[in-house]
């Protein structure tokens, strides 16, 4: 059975409980990895600025303590295969439904279940409505 490393659990424990009870389920079947849960100021206007977010800080999920948002991806990583991203979107957010959690994904931000009209991708993006 798969298992997060230390790294990866380090990112999760900054997330909201009800994420990491999530991931700590999909983990048992699917090897994947946490690349972010919480993230500070320097590094969201960061990613803000090279275009790999769309809001500065405080304004993203992943600024909040404990983080409402987590980037998780399965494992070997390879953020160019969408067609396995999206599989793995597609477990997660299953799972996300039998637990009653309300997920929203980043390769389909209106949650219309369809990716193809979709304006800025972020496959790992899982994010808790609240």
């Amino acid at each position: 059975m798969p298992s997060f490393g230390k790294v990866s659990r380090e990112r999760l424990a900054t997330t909201h409980p009800d994420l990491q009870k999530l991931f700590n389920e999909i983990i048992k079947t699917i090897d994947c990895s946490v690349t972010e849960g919480h993230r500070g100021k320097e590094l969201q206007n960061k990613y803000f600025n090279e275009g790999k977010s769309k809001v500065k800080f405080p304004n993203g999920n992943h600024n909040k303590m404990p983080s409402l948002a987590v980037d998780v991806t399965p494992y070997p990583v390879d953020y160019n295969d969408r067609e396995r991203q999206t599989l793995f979107a597609g477990y997660v957010l299953g799972a996300a439904s039998q637990m009653g959690l309300n997920l929203r994904w980043g390769g389909d931000w209106n949650k219309d279940f369809s990716v193809a009209d979709n304006k800025f991708d972020d496959f790992p993006h899982f994010e808790l409505k609240l």
